[in-house]
């Protein structure tokens, strides 16, 4: 039993760490409309990530780490079945939102890329599986830490003033949409499944800590020039296949615990976004709830078309996620019916419905 309780949090470690037919088709048709619009005239000159898992398009493959999927199955349902990084079978976050903005198809990642000219004056992503904003967090996992990929935005800056001078280069920056999406690991695994931090902090305690740092990261990232910010909040993190597997009891039910945790945790950093606003004039600072679609597609799985919410597509889809998700495990032969690819991450086809679902309720404050 021991053994095996080790065996869950050294999993956990690793993990990278956040219908009715007619109701689908018309939601669906709503927002392509946007994004049909969004392409012949792109509404942002560039997008550009920080954070986790969730929007790490493959920065964790030029780094010394563990937390790794360039490799199959992951990428099966990517362009080309190429296996890139993302935490997926396809596309990503940050790939739906800068192609429904009309930007380009895919957000690249930044570390360890020879990008055309095209593509850094387009938007990057500078976001790594497994990190967080507690400074523990990507210590454990030896990932990109958030002040960290704010020191790579400072020389990705310096690449674009080379290639549209001064002015250009803070053009793209003032007008460009930067999209902030961390914290999930930091709860479902430092805090949670890492023996570290519960001795030292009590959970309204430790929400304090990461809306602290979170706070920190923003103001330094409007001080380097960002101007329209989106800040994702949390997941019900209760929720995830691996959380479910290593706290859910024999049942693998939803975490109560965690999810009120996760629940906390955005009600204070909305309240604290929501305070910097007022201070950052001229500036766009909103606060995206995925807590609320994320829960309905796990409780409600049926009616945006899936018909798996419990487990991912991987392996048993319990615990399988980053190198335990490898070509030597069988995959589901359907993902498109399975909210989560893995263990922790999303499908596209769910990714899809989340970003489309952000767009409608949030880009008109963004824009």
């Amino acid at each position: 039993m021991e053994s095996r309780r080790f065996f869950h949090i050294f999993v956990a470690i690793l993990s990278i760490l956040f219908c009715s037919q007619t109701a689908a088709t018309a939601f669906a048709a709503a927002v392509n409309k946007t994004s049909a619009a969004a392409a012949a005239t792109p509404i942002v000159p560039a997008v550009i990530l920080f954070g986790d898992s969730i929007v790490d398009p493959g920065n964790n493959n030029g780094i010394k780490t563990i937390v790794k999927c360039n490799f199959p199955p992951y990428g099966k349902d990517f362009i080309g079945h190429v296996p890139t990084g993302r935490f997926c079978n396809g596309r990503i976050p940050g790939d739906f939102i800068a192609s429904s903005l009309g930007v380009k198809d895919t957000v690249p990642a930044y570390v360890g890329q020879n990008l055309k000219d095209e593509e850094l004056l387009t938007g990057v992503s500078f976001a790594s599986g497994a990190s967080g904003y507690d400074p523990m967090t990507p210590a454990i996992t030896s990932t990109i830490s958030m002040p960290d990929q704010l020191g790579l935005f400072s020389q990705y800056k310096d690449k674009l003033r080379a290639i549209a001078g001064d002015a250009g280069a803070d053009n793209i920056i003032s007008e460009s949409l930067f999209v902030v999406c961390a914290g999930s690991d930091d709860l479902a695994n430092t805090y949670f499944i890492a023996p570290f931090r519960q001795a030292h902090y009590d959970i309204p305690s430790y929400v304090n800590l990461l809306v602290n740092s979170a706070s920190d990261f923003i103001q330094k990232l409007h001080q380097m020039g960002a101007r329209k910010i989106a800040y994702v909040g949390l997941p019900p993190i209760g929720c995830l296949p691996s959380q479910r597997t290593l706290g859910g009891g024999a049942l693998r039910e939803c975490v109560s615990t965690r999810n009120e945790a996760a629940a906390l945790y955005n009600s204070k950093i909305a309240a604290e976004l929501k305070r910097l606003g007022t201070n950052f004039e001229g500036t766009k600072l909103i606060y995206l709830d995925i807590y609320t679609i994320i829960l309905d597609l796990v409780q409600r799985p049926s009616f945006y078309g899936f018909e798996v919410s419990n487990k991912g597509c991987c392996g048993t889809g319990e615990i399988e996620v980053s190198v335990l998700c490898n070509p030597k495990l069988p995959i589901c032969t359907d993902d498109s019916k399975y909210v989560f690819w893995d263990s922790y991450h999303p499908t596209e086809r769910a990714y899809k419905i989340i970003v489309d679902n952000l767009l409608q309720r949030y880009l008109k404050y963004l824009l």
